[in-house]
């Protein structure tokens, strides 16, 4: 069985639109011409985590979709290099620029924002596919995707894979390979609360 995910957007943006198909095991729920009423609940909830986690988008455009991709590479990146701390706080992606709320108790250092930042484009430059599946929230967890645990999903959840570099519970949409994003730069590191730090990047097109 193939669940279709959210749009996710080619290099050529609008004018290379391609869905990215999720895999899920079929079910008997699946199957049925209509769900009982528990499983209607249960679909709402999924619904509603997901909006939870599309990231902050200010619309679905191309160039949104690959700043949103980002900023999943931008979360993986802050947990290597600054430890497991590091939490999303919350996100703001325009296509002009993504801004990422997450947890950690200190200015991050030059030398740290270096690294995330070099982490990053070396995922870009990798270029690997970006990978949507549907799973159970206990196999999601099993499998090592980062997601609000503490938040209640439904009996599905979208998970999207980039090779060793990022596994998230998300909503979408996304690019369809890192090699579509160009170039990753920081522009600003500050403080947005206190324990939550704020960083604004954004994505530099390739020359061609």
């Amino acid at each position: 069985c193939q669940l279709s995910c959210p749009v996710v957007f080619g290099e050529n943006g609008a004018d290379n639109l391609q869905p990215v198909v999720c895999f899920r095991q079929r079910s008997a729920a699946a199957v049925q011409k209509k769900a009982p009423p528990e499983a209607e609940h249960q679909q709402k909830s999924q619904v509603g985590a997901e909006q939870r986690f599309k990231g902050g988008l200010a619309d679905s455009s191309a160039q949104s979709a690959r700043l949103h991709t980002a900023t999943h590479l931008l979360h993986a990146a802050l947990r290597r290099v600054l430890g497991d701390e590091v939490a999303q706080k919350g996100s703001n992606i325009t296509p002009e620029r993504l801004r990422f709320d997450f947890s950690f108790g200190r200015k991050v250092t030059k030398d740290e924002l270096a690294q995330v930042e070099k982490m990053v484009n070396e995922a870009i430059q990798a270029k690997v596919p970006v990978v949507c599946e549907e799973m159970t929230v206990p196999e999601a967890k099993e499998k090592g995707a980062i997601g609000l645990f503490e938040s209640k999903y439904g009996e599905k959840v979208r998970t999207y894979k980039m090779g060793d570099y990022s596994f998230e519970i998300c909503g979408g949409p996304h690019a369809q390979n890192t090699g579509d994003l160009g170039t990753f730069k920081i522009q600003k590191e500050e403080s947005s609360s206190a324990g939550v730090r704020r960083i604004k990047a954004v994505l530099i097109p390739d020359q061609k």
